[in-house]
């Protein structure tokens, strides 16, 4: 009696238990709050040694030149110094929004010379410019690399990651700020992460029935426009408290992503596969060459000669068939694969092949 007492109590507590829900915030991402991203050309030096070949990257002297020109020392036009411990490299970084003057962001610094290395190395001062060519920041500081390469002087090298990027942590200051028109008066716009009607639908409903009726009102499927107050300090106030509340996102639509460089697949957990016989082999195809020597008679008139001989052999291996029942379902499919001995390329040919067919209902994006 008591075992069935648990149990029920147990039937109980599961069915009363919450669905999954995400904050807002996880879920949208607020109208006219975005980064941007800013580019630079500048120099690293104190290399040891493995900077650009000046002679192959003339680009690396010739902003060496100038830049000395700038201190007042003058170069010789007949002058063409072989300099190893500098590279030319291109300065990235990504400005966040609401990006004051003085703030520091992290730059990416990557080479785009032939230096080998940009370990050691000291960025020097390097305005970075955004897509509307005014400058945002200054960025200047020590590389940080996190690979590692050697080379011998019999041309043996050794290398581990990648050694001709680094990063510049807190290496720019910003200079100046984007507008932004969070601060205007007027409705605030949600725009989903992942367009989705249901999402949408239930995020202006759970807004509703927080804050009432008519607050929040569903634009299309990737947006959500909320009422919003005039003051700014109350616009983030209010904001605050709209990203805090818990949405049931929608469910995911049955999808099948395919790498097919790395051969990665990632199958959701709706995907199903109607009724289907699949025939899975594997055709190998050897071609082996095995030279003869023709050798003339003695006292004959011919010569040696090498005669080509080809052996072509082509092998079925792996000949397989399975059938899908109808609804199958993500578990099947790959116990299915794994019986037969698949690889993922194999897995890809296959699921193309249901698609072709009509069978597998899903959407399948190759990537």
């Amino acid at each position: 009696m008591l075992r069935r007492l648990a149990a029920a109590a147990f039937a109980c507590l599961a069915l009363a238990a919450p669905a999954r829900a995400d904050k807002v915030r996880d879920l949208v991402q607020v109208a006219g709050v975005r980064s941007n991203q800013l580019i630079g050309y500048g120099l690293v030096v104190g290399l040891d040694g493995s900077g650009d070949q000046t002679t192959q990257a003339p680009f690396t002297t010739q902003s060496l030149e100038n830049m000395l020109q700038q201190f007042g020392v003058h170069v010789p036009a007949t002058a063409r110094p072989q300099l190893k411990n500098a590279a030319a490299v291109t300065v990235t970084a990504t400005l966040p929004p609401f990006a004051k003057p003085g703030q520091a962001i992290d730059v990416t610094v990557a080479s785009i010379g032939n230096a080998r290395s940009l370990r050691g190395g000291e960025l020097l001062l390097t305005p970075l410019r955004g897509a509307d060519g005014n400058v945002y920041a200054m960025a200047q500081g020590s590389v940080v690399v996190g690979g590692v390469s050697a080379r011998g002087n019999s041309g043996s090298s050794v290398q581990v990651n990648i050694s001709d990027s680094g990063r510049v942590p807190n290496g720019a200051t910003v200079e100046r700020s984007v507008p932004s028109s969070f601060g205007e008066g007027g409705a605030l716009v949600l725009n989903l992460d992942t367009p989705d009607f249901t999402t949408a639908a239930r995020i202006a409903q759970a807004i509703d029935q927080a804050y009432g009726a008519g607050t929040a009102q569903p634009v299309d499927g990737g947006s959500v426009r909320v009422r919003g107050p005039q003051d700014p300090a109350q616009r983030v106030a209010w904001l605050g408290m709209i990203e805090s509340l818990d949405v049931q996102p929608g469910e995911a639509p049955a999808r099948v992503v395919v790498n097919a460089r790395t051969g990665t697949v990632v199958i959701s957990a709706n995907v199903r596969v109607s009724a289907a016989a699949v025939a899975h082999g594997s055709i190998q195809v050897t071609v082996s060459e095995q030279p003869l020597v023709s050798q003339p008679a003695p006292f004959g008139n011919g010569q040696t000669a090498v005669v080509p001989s080809s052996s072509v052999q082509v092998q079925e291996n792996g000949a397989h068939m399975f059938r899908f029942g109808p609804g199958v379902d993500l578990d099947t499919i790959v116990r299915a694969v794994n019986q037969v001995g698949a690889s993922p390329s194999d897995l890809i040919s296959i699921l193309q092949a249901l698609k072709q067919a009509g069978a597998l209902h899903a959407q399948l994006v190759v990537i």
